[in-house]
């Protein structure tokens, strides 16, 4: 895999990969802007509204014949949060022209057709069509509305926006029910077009083809591209220590089966030189795995939640635990996650554990160069906070973390807020434990849009 890092026009980054292993190749384009409340929800409606049709595709039927013309080639909206920084645009996927019949190629097509979705949009006096607009907006609305529907999840993001309540951090990456009730069609046009004048782009291509070839082809596509200044302002505040002297503590009641703990900690002066290795190795033996503390203690040997695992931001600084309780059980469970914690920091750390725990970063970390989306994901997240090495790079420097870089992460933490989601006091807790393991965690909170 060769790795290149290019500027193709003033605050338009590429990124490329050379790989022969995949029958497709993947693209990307991403708007980069600050989270903002008032800007979030129109940041995430942007791209979807652009995927409706475009001045050659006026619409969905329209470009979804142009996808089977290409073989099948598939461009969909894409909306992350990576720290405090928005991503906003679409992932293309299409076939490597190796796999296609003699003398065919789509790489032209397909980035042709992404940037005529990025640039062109249907329009009518200048204007996002009110229909195409109106429609999407609900649809957003729905999205943010669903995040009730998962209660862990709901938990995880509840707690990060107290926790964060001061950042920019607190605001979902797809906004909020009522900013995003006041956009209209010509609200969104005029801040769609000045994201085109301000917001830094990163590219990513992953396939076959060189990076001449990839570069000569974007130089010709990104000619229309309006630019003004470009906003190279934005980044993401780490706040080393918690907002008070002590933990907060936030209660809320819902219909639920179980109560929710999460408990969040400021990962503290480490941050000032992270010691990114580290930081993964100390979060597999805490609880970011079956073979962690929290697992085995919490959860196996004292019976004190039906799942218990804990999350890591290294982007923002950030430590998540979050547990499924009985209420009754609320005392115990939590002195017994904060033990756990407390026998890292005084270094008690087997061999053997350490052995597992490096040997299942490292494995996570080797695994994502054997699918294009994580790539990109890796790489993007990496381009936007100014890290420059490799998913296999650092599964090398995890083999080598120490006991005690594990026990100087450990006793930089910093416990912040803790936060109770639990049934309404008329309703009988359930007793039928709920299935759910540590490997779950990150994937419904990066489906809820708050961390990864």
């Amino acid at each position: 895999m060769e790795v290149s890092r290019v500027e193709v026009r003033p605050g338009v980054w590429l990124t490329h990969l050379r790989e022969d292993k995949f029958k497709t190749a993947c693209f990307s384009v991403s708007l980069l802007s600050q989270l903002s409340r008032d800007t979030a929800a129109m940041n995430a409606l942007i791209p979807f509204v652009l995927r409706r049709g475009t001045r050659l595709y006026p619409d969905m039927e329209a470009l979804n014949a142009r996808f089977e013309e290409l073989y099948g080639t598939a461009i969909e909206p894409s909306v992350r949060r990576i720290g405090e920084i928005q991503c906003s645009g679409f992932y293309a996927s299409f076939p490597e022209d190796d796999f296609l019949p003699k003398g065919e190629s789509v790489l032209k097509e397909a980035l042709e057709l992404t940037f005529e979705m990025l640039l062109s949009p249907v329009t009518r006096g200048g204007l996002f069509l009110p229909a195409y607009v109106e429609s999407e907006r609900d649809n957003l609305l729905d999205l943010i509305a669903s995040r009730l529907n998962n209660k862990r999840a709901y938990a995880l993001t509840r707690c990060l926006e107290e926790m964060c309540c001061c950042e920019d951090f607190a605001v979902s990456r797809y906004g909020d029910e009522e900013t995003c009730r006041s956009i209209n069609y010509k609200k969104l046009s005029r801040h769609y077009k000045a994201m085109l004048q301000e917001a830094p782009l990163e590219l990513f291509y992953c396939g076959r083809a060189s990076l001449d070839r990839v570069r000569r082809l974007l130089r010709g596509l990104l000619a229309p591209l309006p630019r003004g200044e470009v906003n190279t302002e934005i980044g993401t505040e780490i706040r080393m220590n918690a907002l008070e002297d002590q933990p907060r503590y936030t209660e809320e009641q819902m219909d639920v089966a179980q109560a929710n703990l999460v408990i969040g900690w400021r990962l503290g002066e480490c941050m000032e030189d992270p010691d990114f290795p580290a930081l993964y190795v100390f979060n597999d033996l805490f609880g970011g795995s079956p073979s962690s503390r929290l697992f085995l203690n919490v959860r196996e040997k004292l019976s004190l939640c039906y799942y218990a695992s804990s999350i890591i931001d290294v982007r923002k600084g950030l430590l998540l635990v979050s547990s499924g309780i009985q209420e009754k059980n609320y005392d115990a469970a939590k002195e017994e996650i904060f033990s756990q914690l407390e026998a890292l920091q005084r270094g008690e750390i087997t061999e053997e554990a350490l052995d597992t725990a490096r040997s299942g970063v490292a494995s996570d970390l080797r695994s994502i160069p054997d699918t294009q989306s994580a790539l990109e994901s890796f790489f993007l997240a990496q381009a936007v906070t100014g890290a420059d090495f490799g998913p296999l790079e650092l599964a090398e420097l995890v083999t080598e973390v120490s006991a005690d870089r594990v026990q100087a992460v450990a006793q930089s933490v910093e416990c912040d807020q803790i936060y109770l989601l639990k049934a309404f006091p008329q309703e009988a807790e359930g007793e039928a434990a709920v299935s759910g393991d540590s490997g779950e965690v990150n994937a419904e909170v990066a489906e809820a849009g708050e961390t990864a």
